[in-house]
């Protein structure tokens, strides 16, 4: 039975980033004191400057720090805090540690530990509901998929099509799945191609009431983490909508859940729907479902740690309440999706969404943060509310078009593509969305004149003329590479007017209305256009287009020879291919060693097929990008 309801008045958050962030800012409104831990590498990040205390865990590295249930909880009682809210990720689902949390006396913002245990384990959660893993894989079971047993988020998730590569992902998962979750349990279950990811939001108190808030699709993916989600799901029938209700519902009752969950599935082409987990925790996409429904799912999830009846709050007129329009929302994240997503570090220079009623923005980074290398490489989620989805849909993409991120490559201009794409307008998406339409998705679209405007910003200022000249002003050029490695030209001449552009190429019928270092305004085929440049250095930002100034004369760079394979972003060697050392012939994409950098494994493969005549990387060892990793002799 409920006991005696709690006050709780200092929440310290057991993780970082954006979602700590996202937490405080309930806790502030409910006149809660907040308490942040951070790693070294977050000692200046956002939510440990917005906190009104925090608390340092010594080290980089997850499984030094936000792992460490230990130092968590001595963090908390050291700050006087009196609960403890998991976040997501991390620690979240870890029985264990909410066991710890309540052993110290602490109030534990989620659900019983009995239950994060039945459901924290996928293969037990499974077993639950009647169901089981594979087990003795063959070759009529192809393709299946490997997932860790406490995972989350993608990571520990491969997918295989071919039986001799089974064993190979096994290991593969294991690893990543103990690094990201201090647990290397996988298992193995069908895959079902052309399915889409779909889950129900529930919320549970103390006193028996289980609310199933409304559904949520989550079906575009890359590397089986999402991208865009929405509430509720769209196209999916009345009655299947009440099947995943009453199967959620069913979920949580069988473990006495209590506090915020998802229950997720994947419906497949038949409509028939396969349950996937449990996730006893809050989620990234929880937002849509507050928009829809009005609610705020951290007060709810602190009412109901305090012994809060959900039927007995005011603030909420119905049980549960109604459901009014859609949400959509999209992660921003610094990544390359054209470079098979490799994550991006860096200095984020600026971030800035357009003020407008019903978009939202959740970020755990403030405009000059560095983007450090040990965690997940999501800068912010961006969220909007509107009547209908058609609506939903337009609000979100122009807002991310009308972004401002200066700092590493993002996925912004894949988002925006994404929401227009026909098969998300009309809702056909599927998982498969990206395996499908990633090249089109991220073809360069390169703005010509962007080159021109940052040598007209640049100009000016930097010469000045004391009196009319006799002759005309040589022609100046400035080179530029794209973020894509393309190099090109620009030129404009001083005349007695003021700057203008070389008429030559693709600049035939350009004129310059004005030019100051952060303005530049062209009239091009004649319409006029404004170009707002930003220089960092020799980084600049011209609207949404990303150069690099380059020297007149560039400087002689390091050769390597042809078949190098270089680290594309600093991390850590998790380990090379068994067997693998110089003089091993090697095929063509066979994996020679894996990188683990923020939170995900990454693979190196080689690049042709040939011998293995080097290799420099040894498992253990910290990497920085461009650093020679190995080479493969073709000849």
């Amino acid at each position: 039975m409920p006991g005696e309801p709690t006050v709780i008045t200092s929440v310290l958050v057991a993780n970082r980033g954006e979602i700590a962030c996202r937490i405080f800012r309930t806790c502030r409104e409910l006149g809660i004191r907040t308490v942040a831990v951070h790693s070294d590498a977050d000692e200046n990040a956002l939510h440990a400057r917005v906190a009104d205390a925090a608390v340092r865990l010594p080290g980089a590295a997850s499984a030094d720090t936000y792992l460490r249930g230990d130092r968590i909880v001595k963090a908390a009682l050291a700050a006087g805090a009196d609960a403890v809210h998991p976040g997501y990720g991390f620690l979240s689902e870890n029985a264990g540690f909410a066991r710890a949390v309540l052993d110290a006396g602490l109030v534990w913002i989620g659900p019983p530990p009995a239950a994060i245990e039945a459901m924290a384990s996928k293969t037990r959660a499974k077993q639950l509901m009647g169901l089981k893993p594979l087990t003795d894989v063959t070759e009529a079971d192809l393709p299946v998929l490997v997932k860790a047993a406490a995972g989350g988020g993608g990571r520990g998730m491969r997918v295989v099509r071919e039986l001799a590569e089974l064993e190979g992902e096994l290991e593969a998962a294991r690893a990543e799945a103990h690094s990201a979750f201090g647990d290397g349990e996988v298992f193995v279950e069908p895959y079902v191609e052309g399915g889409r990811h779909v889950e129900v939001q529930i919320l549970a108190d103390n006193h028996g009431t289980v609310w199933a808030l409304g559904t949520r699709d989550c079906s575009l993916q890359r590397r089986h983490q999402k991208v865009i989600e929405e509430s509720p799901a769209p196209g999916i029938p009345e009655t299947l909508t009440a099947e995943l209700h009453e199967l959620a519902v069913r979920a949580a009752r069988a473990v006495d859940y209590t506090g915020a969950g998802t229950v997720e599935f994947l419906v497949g082409e038949d409509g028939r729907a396969h349950f996937l987990e449990m996730n006893t925790r809050l989620q990234v996409e929880h937002p849509v479902t507050e928009a829809v429904f009005g609610i705020d799912l951290v007060a709810l999830q602190i009412r109901v740690a305090e012994g809060c009846a959900l039927e007995a709050l005011d603030a909420l007129e119905n049980s549960p309440p109604r459901a009014r329009g859609h949400a959509i929302e999209a992660r921003l994240y610094a990544e390359n999706p054209a470079a098979a997503w490799t994550p991006q570090t860096g200095t984020l220079h600026r971030l800035a969404v357009p003020a407008a009623e019903n978009v939202r923005l959740d970020t755990g980074y403030a405009d000059g943060d560095p983007i450090p290398v040990h965690y997940d490489p999501m800068l912010a989620k961006v969220v909007v509310h509107a009547p209908t989805r058609a609506e939903a849909i337009r609000k979100l993409a122009g807002a991310l078009e009308r972004t401002t991120i200066h700092g590493p490559i993002t996925n912004r201009d894949l988002l925006v593509r994404s929401l227009r794409h026909e098969e998300f307008t009309t809702a056909r998406m599927t998982t498969g969305f990206y395996d499908r339409h990633l090249p089109e998705l991220t073809e360069p679209t390169p703005d010509p004149h962007a080159p021109l405007a940052a040598a007209l910003a640049d100009a000016h200022g930097r010469s000045r003329f004391g009196g009319w000249r006799n002759l005309p002003a040589q022609p100046q050029v400035k080179r530029y590479a794209t973020a894509d490695g393309e190099e090109h030209e620009a030129s404009y001449r001083h005349t007695r007017e003021g700057l203008t552009a070389e008429a030559a190429g693709e600049r035939e019928g350009v004129r310059v209305i004005h030019a100051d270092a952060r303005l530049v305004v062209l009239e091009v085929a004649g319409v006029r256009r404004k170009f707002e440049v930003t220089r960092y250095g020799d980084e600049i930002h011209v609207n949404h287009t990303t150069l690099t100034a380059l020297p007149r004369f560039p400087a002689p760079t390091a050769q390597h020879a042809p078949g190098s394979l270089l680290a594309p972003m600093p991390g850590t060697v998790v380990r090379v291919a068994e067997g693998l050392a110089p003089g091993a012939p090697v095929q063509a994409g066979q994996p020679l060693l894996w990188l683990e950098a923020m939170k995900m494994e990454h693979k190196i493969a080689a690049p042709a097929t040939g011998t293995l005549t080097a290799l420099h990387a040894t498992p253990g060892q910290q990497v920085e990008v461009g650093m020679l990793l190995a080479v493969v002799d073709q000849t």
